[in-house]
């Protein structure tokens, strides 16, 4: 396996909020081209996390050292893991979504929408009770050989095809759900704002609305705490209640795409920024 240190640079930003009154950064990687998608496993105890542009996913257990968890991972972007600690990978480069299982089994789920081919999957994010979601933009050359004439947010439940959520006139990004699992949010990034959707008990979505408007800088991928608070990665990190208001900006440095909260004790926000990976602890546990 290919192996690296993992720096330790930490230092303090003091933060005036309701829930906050500090946030400790350390700096958990360096070297990456383009870092995306953490995810924690919570069954098993470690960190998956891509680098786009090499095609690789790294694999990060705290107190050791970062190892190549796949090396040919087809430009992986968003990861997510479900209940059995099953593993879900954007692949932008093959254009769908796959399942990998703790023995490391690779399985398609998702790759076209009335035969044709999706654009480049994103982000994704699996529900307690096993309903999928993804974002489908497209972004730079992707966008050059697109077969869809519309950028997609899709819904693969555990029995039945897949559905269609939204086809917003914006690029869907991140993608995450309330602690409740009641309430689905997309970030759009060329619209900068997220949307929500109310989920029912089958999993299907309704009520689109705008709930958070003119977020600052290019908007990614995002997170959920356990009161329900919205973590968007963009001008650093964006906080955001679950009503929408603003509520704090984590100043992070790089080029901030994306973030989960990860760890034992769930208190770790992990933020991918460019060349780094970041862990922010905080004094809320994450969503899931």
């Amino acid at each position: 396996m290919t192996r690296r240190w993992l720096a330790a640079a930490v230092c303090l930003l003091p933060l005036a909020a309701q829930d906050f009154e500090k946030v400790q950064i350390e700096r958990l990687a360096q070297g990456l081209t383009y870092a995306e998608g953490p995810a924690w496993s919570f069954k098993d105890g470690y960190l998956i996390f891509s680098d786009t542009p090499t095609g690789k996913l790294w694999k990060w257990i705290p107190g050791q050292l970062s190892e190549v968890f796949r090396e040919d991972a087809h430009g992986p972007s968003g990861n997510a893991f479900d209940a059995e600690g099953r593993l879900y990978t954007c692949e932008t480069h093959a254009r769908r979504v796959t399942r990998t299982d703790r023995k490391g089994a690779v399985e398609v789920l998702a790759e076209r929408w009335e035969g044709k081919r999706l654009n480049a999957p994103n982000d994704v994010i699996v529900s307690r009770g096993g309903h999928v979601y993804f974002t489908d933009p497209a972004f730079g050359t992707q966008a050059d050989n697109r077969e869809l004439d519309f950028y997609g947010v899709y819904h693969i439940p555990p029995k039945g095809p897949m559905k269609l959520v939204a086809k917003p006139a914006g690029r869907p990004n991140g993608i995450a759900l309330s602690p409740n699992g009641k309430l689905l949010y997309v970030v759009n990034t060329d619209e900068r704002n997220v949307r929500a959707y109310d989920v029912d008990r089958s999993g299907d979505t309704s009520n689109e609305r705008v709930l958070i408007s003119k977020i600052p800088g290019v908007p990614g991928g995002m997170a959920v705490d356990e009161k329900g608070n919205l973590y968007i990665a963009a001008n650093g990190i964006e906080v955001y209640s679950g009503e929408g208001q603003p509520l704090h900006t984590i100043p992070v440095k790089g080029r901030v795409s994306n973030c989960a909260f990860g760890e034992p004790d769930g208190r770790s926000l992990i933020v991918a920024a460019g060349a780094f990976l970041y862990r922010l602890r905080l004094d809320v546990k994450g969503a899931n």
